[in-house]
């Protein structure tokens, strides 16, 4: 559930480029820049409360 949006742009260039830096294909790349925005848009504030890596893993991304 969607709670502020703010970052949410950022967050997923971060993922995605993340992904794209470390050799990752264009649609797990494009996966990573979904978790990123996913975890930052559900608290307030547009800095990640999560470890995003280990949320990759828990994708299977990484």
């Amino acid at each position: 559930v969607p709670v502020d949006a703010t970052g949410a742009g950022d967050q997923f260039a971060a993922g995605f480029l993340y992904g794209l830096a470390t050799g990752q294909s264009l649609p797990t790349s494009g996966r990573m820049g979904c978790v990123a925005a996913a975890e930052v848009i559900s608290h307030f504030g547009a800095r990640p409360e999560a470890d995003l890596k280990a949320l990759f893993r828990k994708e299977g991304l990484i």
